[in-house]
C-alpha cells in the first residue's frame, strides 16, 4: 500500500526461537512494522497501551500470563485485530479465543505460512477504508 503507513504489529510469543522466526518472515513485509515482541501477558498489555498496534499475533501460552488474559482486556472500538497463533489448536480453546475477540486463529505447526497473505489483506483493507473516509470528508462540525 504506498500511500499507507505500515501496520504496526505486535508479537507476542513465549518462544524465542519462534518469535525470531516469525521476526524474519515478517521484517520483509513492507505493509508490517513491528512495534515490540514480548513474553509475557503485562508487557504485551502494555505494549497495546502504549504502541496502539493495528495487529498483534498471539500466543495463548505465554512465559507469565496467557494469551486468554490479553484478550479479555482489549477493549473499544480501536481494538487492534488478532491473530492467535498458538501450538493448542483445540476446540475449546479456538471457541474461547473467538469469544473473546481473536479475528483468526492459526494452528502454529500447519498455518504458519498463512501469515504475510493474512496481513497484506489487514492492510489493504486498512487502506480502501482509508481512501474511503478521505473520498468522503465529514460535513463541518461533524467528526469521522
Amino acid at each position: 500500500m504506498p500511500n499507507s503507513a505500515p501496520l504496526k504489529l505486535l508479537l507476542v510469543e513465549d518462544s524465542a526461537l519462534l518469535a525470531a522466526r516469525l521476526t524474519e518472515l515478517l521484517r520483509h513485509i513492507p505493509q508490517v512494522d513491528i512495534v515490540g515482541t514480548f513474553d509475557t501477558e503485562a508487557d504485551a498489555l502494555e505494549c497495546v497501551s502504549s504502541c496502539a498496534p493495528d495487529v498483534v499475533i498471539l500466543d495463548l501460552h505465554l512465559r507469565i500470563g496467557s494469551g486468554f488474559g490479553v484478550l479479555r482486556r482489549m477493549h473499544g472500538a480501536d481494538r487492534p485485530k488478532v491473530i492467535v497463533l498458538t501450538n493448542f489448536d483445540v476446540p475449546a480453546y479456538r471457541r474461547e479465543a473467538e469469544a473473546l475477540g481473536a479475528d483468526v486463529f492459526l494452528d502454529k505447526s500447519r498455518d504458519y505460512s498463512r501469515l504475510p497473505a493474512l496481513l497484506f489483506a489487514f492492510a489493504s483493507e486498512r487502506s480502501l477504508r482509508e481512501r474511503a473516509v478521505n473520498a468522503h470528508p465529514p460535513l463541518p462540525g461533524r467528526p469521522r
